[in-house]
């Protein structure tokens, strides 16, 4: 059985191809993209070493190995972090003992005092497991009508995932799915992760799993939402990290003029208030 970070490069292996690295091919080959022989010599590591790594059959390669590995397969800086944080997760110490539990949902009162400097605007508070712990009216004002509030916890996840109307009120769905398949991998514990995967394995199906197991860093662009009260939003995000907690404090920004219009008449038909849901 395979590993995060086995699966992880094993899947940057196969999406090179050896011109890249001014390598040359020689006859035809088995699977796609840089054999196996050609990443093990790169990283000065044996191929039956490499093996065993992306088999699942070692789970603690040294920083140094880690290391090597990123420089042979050329990784970008967020490449290289997402590695260095599958071999912690995929260390024998992180492999056992998993038992599936909730992570907390409180917000502290400073972070919900930000959240409130930030109104009318559109922002939210979610932990890395997609819960929406609490938001600003804009934020509902761009949400209102398509389920993603509804109920006493809303999860962008499985509403993501598991609602049909999502497909149509993420404008670029595959892409936006594509960055939280990647995301829950900074879930912050194993535990957490569990949860959320048990309970969303037997509803979202392989949409969802296939995207947990391609780890491939998404590209972040402008985010294009379809309300359906008729305008697209094009907006922008800014991602505020709050480590102490696991949470994010994300706020959307209008990327043109038509979208600041259009929130503005989305606001004035929507009469909310800040709204904690923890």
């Amino acid at each position: 059985m395979g590993t995060p970070l086995g699966n992880f490069i094993r899947a940057k292996r196969d999406s090179i191809q050896p011109e890249f690295l001014g390598l040359q091919r020689h006859g035809r080959r088995r699977s796609p993209g840089l054999r196996r022989l050609d990443l093990a010599t790169r990283a000065g590591i044996s191929v039956e070493y490499l093996a065993r790594i992306e088999q699942g059959r070692d789970r603690n390669p040294s920083p140094t190995v880690i290391n090597s590995l990123a420089d042979a397969l050329c990784l970008n800086p967020s490449e290289r972090n997402h590695l260095r944080y599958l071999a912690k997760i995929s260390g024998d110490e992180c492999s056992v003992h998993i038992r599936p539990v909730p992570p907390p949902r409180r917000v502290r009162p400073s972070v919900l005092q930000t959240l409130c400097l930030l109104e009318p605007g559109v922002a939210v508070v979610t932990n890395r497991l997609g819960d929406i712990l609490a938001h600003t009216t804009g934020y509902q004002a761009i949400t209102s009508g398509t389920g993603l509030l509804d109920g006493a916890e809303p999860n962008l996840n499985r509403y993501l995932f598991t609602d049909p109307r999502a497909r149509t009120f993420f404008a670029d769905w595959d892409d936006i799915a594509d960055e939280h398949g990647f995301d829950l991998w900074q879930a912050p514990s194993l535990e957490n992760l569990e949860w959320l995967i048990s309970e969303l394995l037997p509803i979202a199906g392989p949409e969802f799993t296939n995207r947990l197991c391609r780890h491939e860093v998404p590209r972040r662009g402008v985010l294009r939402l379809n309300h359906p009260a008729g305008p697209q939003l094009r907006l922008l995000r800014e991602t505020l990290e709050l480590p102490m907690d696991d949470q994010q404090l994300v706020i959307f920004l209008p990327e043109c003029d038509q979208t600041a219009q259009a929130i503005d008449q989305l606001q004035r038909q929507s009469h909310g208030r800040l709204r904690s849901i923890s």
